[in-house]
């Protein structure tokens, strides 16, 4: 395991594990940004009509309640990486 010292933050490597972990949780979070954006787009053009006004208010609704998924995937993957650092340190891998 190494450690890498960065302005007051310490970043750990649990190896292959590690990486292939990260970067799923990265696309999960991409992902949840892409549908957010998408839907505070539509729901903005559907302001412009009367018609899907009340469409575009639940689009917006949906685009917030998103904005709580994003925290909630970092602990999840903060969690993750943690319970994988225990682990390996119990089978005497890392010190």
């Amino acid at each position: 395991m190494n450690f890498y010292k960065k302005e007051n933050e310490l970043d750990f490597e649990i190896g292959n594990r590690y990486i292939v972990i990260q970067r799923r949780y990265e696309f999960i979070g991409a992902f949840n940004d892409l549908l957010i954006a998408i839907w505070f787009l539509v729901g903005s053009f559907f302001f412009l009509n009367d018609a899907f006004m009340e469409s575009g208010t639940w689009l917006f609704i949906v685009g917030s309640a998103q904005l709580l998924i994003k925290p909630l995937i970092k602990l999840a993957s903060l969690i993750h990486v943690s319970g994988i650092y225990k682990e390996e340190k119990e089978k005497g891998k890392v010190k």
